[in-house]
């Protein structure tokens, strides 16, 4: 188990090290699609828990954490 973590996590970092910026773009598309869901009439659950901007707020700054580190 530990010997897979091992290698997703060095497979993961190999693909993320060249992409710095990635991330932290993914985490913006999703904080921009969640202010564009707010003003979609029926758009439901989605954006009244305002989900997919808790999740890109929490993948922006992994992405910063990660840029740093690699």
């Amino acid at each position: 188990m530990k010997a897979r973590l091992s290698r997703m996590l060095d497979i993961l970092s190999d693909f993320l090290a060249p992409r710095k910026g990635l991330l932290p773009i993914l985490g913006l598309i999703l904080v921009i699609a969640n202010a564009v869901l707010q003003f979609i009439p029926g758009s439901g659950w989605l954006a009244t828990s305002n989900l997919m901007l808790h999740l890109g707020i929490i993948l922006a700054i992994l992405g910063f954490l990660l840029a740093w580190a690699l």
